[in-house]
This record gives structure tokens, sequence and C-alpha cells, in this order.
């Protein structure tokens, strides 16, 4: 006769030994970036722009294009997201087509981001005209993440309960005022969440920005939405594999930079879930 606690133990421990083999080598990983790459952080670093072939110098204009390139994503796929989720969440009825449609929002997520450059290298940059730029880059990456935020923003909304939806309906309010001042108030945790995960995702990708926007050496800070522009992640991979003699201080300094910029996306992504999840009573 089996033993219910010893076979709890068993999996107990598998499960802890699986999340061990995770963050162990991604721990390790952290605190290699973080002992070889702190030596280089400096206001200089930060605040100047390349120098020297960037061998020396400063990373300033990589910083400001990230920033430009993230930005431009959520202006793009906050609305377009949300209200596609609103619309599957409230209003689109259960078949066959709405089922088909969720499923392929899903799949959107796992796509290679390679796909998605070069598909807004045909879209923006050829077909639009766009020509490598912010814009071309921003909309690029606004629709690799816009899976996400559909995904996450439709979960944040269908759980709430749908009692509330009923107490307001049969309060006289209308079917968007129930929405509006009742379930997204109640699902904005969720909804801020995703969406700056994210965002957190598209400023550590290279592979949409290399062929819509990304610079291999432009040190002046962009000026429009049509200016090419340094990024974080392409910046690095130009230093650590196309220029040859960069010290490991200055590509180590890149990483922490670009590790930091992600770990502050996160850590607001968590706190705002906090402080809203304290909110509710349910």
């Amino acid at each position: 006769m089996r033993n219910p606690r010893r076979t709890e133990k068993i999996a107990f421990f598998f499960l802890f030994l699986a999340t061990a083999l995770i963050v162990l080598p991604v721990g390790l990983i952290v605190v290699s970036i973080v002992r070889k790459g702190l030596p280089a952080i400096s206001w200089q670093f930060l605040t100047d722009i390349p120098r020297e072939g960037m061998r020396g110098g400063g990373i300033l204009p990589a910083i400001v294009g990230t920033l430009y390139l993230v930005l431009g994503a959520i202006v793009f796929a906050l609305p377009i997201g949300l209200f596609a989720a609103i619309y599957l969440s409230e209003y689109a009825k259960d078949n066959v087509l709405t089922r088909i449609i969720k499923l392929a929002i899903v799949n959107l997520a796992g796509v290679p981001s390679v796909v998605y450059g070069l598909f807004g290298l045909a879209l923006f940059v050829v077909f639009f005209r766009f020509g490598a730029s912010i814009l071309s880059g921003s909309l690029t990456l606004g629709i690799m993440v816009l899976p996400i935020i559909i995904t996450a923003s439709r979960e944040a909304l269908e759980s709430v309960p749908q009692a509330f939806r009923e107490v307001s309906l049969s309060l006289g309010a209308s079917k968007w005022q129930t929405i509006r001042h009742v379930v997204l108030p109640n699902g904005i945790s969720g909804i801020l969440t995703g969406t700056i995960l994210g965002l957190g995702r598209a400023a550590g990708e290279t592979a949409p920005i290399l062929f819509t926007v990304a610079a291999f050496y432009h040190p002046q800070l962009p000026r429009s939405i049509f200016d090419q522009a340094m990024a974080l992640p392409y910046h690095l991979y130009v230093i650590s594999t196309q220029v040859p003699n960069v010290g490991d201080k200055m590509r180590y300094g890149t990483a922490l930079v670009l590790l930091g910029l992600v770990l502050i996306m996160n850590s607001v992504a968590l706190v705002v879930r906090f402080r809203f999840r304290k909110r509710h009573r349910w």
C-alpha cells in the first residue's frame, strides 16, 4: 500500500530539484555579470558617447535608443492589446472562431523574434518606406509583445468574478460602464504586469531591431522617429563579436546595464501587482 506522505515528499523533492536546476545557472550568470561589469559603471560610462571605435567612452546613445524603442512599443501595443482583450473576454461569443483566434494569439507569443524582425523589415522598412528608423523598430517590437499583452490582459479581465458584473448591470449600468468602472479597475494589476513583462522582453531583443532600426555606430542622439538609433542589445552584440580588442569591462558593463534595465522593469511589475492586489477583497 502506498504511503501518501512519502509520495508527496518525493514529488516535492523533484520539484525543488527542477527549480534549483533553473535558478542556479541563472544566478551564476547574474553574479558573473555583476562581478565583471560593476567596475565599468560610472557617471561617464552612462552619460558619454562611444569613443575610440567603441572601445572606450560610454553608452548613452544605446541607452536612449533602447528607451525610445520601449516607449514607442508600449504606445503602440498597449491600447490595441487592451481593446482586443476587452473584446475577447467581454463581447466575443464562445464559438469555434473565437477559440481559434485565442489559440492563434497564444501561438504568436512563441514565434521566434527573428521572424518578427523579418516581418518588420518587409512591412515597415520596405512596404511603408519608413526606412530603418525608431518608428519601424518600435512598431516591430510592439507587434512582438502584442500577443503577450493580449493574453495577460484577457486573463486578468476573466479573473474578475462574474458576480461583480451582474451586480453592476442590475444597478442599471451599461455594459461599457461595467467594464470601465468595475472590470478594468479590478483587473488592472494583471494588465500592467503583463505589459511591463512584455516590454522587458522587448528591451532585451536583438533580432527585431537588427533589421529595422539598430545602427552599428551612431553616436548622436536621435532627433526624430525616422532616425536610426543604437540600442543596448545590438551594441552588446557588436562590441562582443564585431569590434576587436574591446575590454571585458566594457562588454560586461554594457551587459550589466541591459540586465539592470530588464530587472527594473520586472521589479516594477511585481511592485505594481502587489500594490493593486492589496486592494482586492476577493
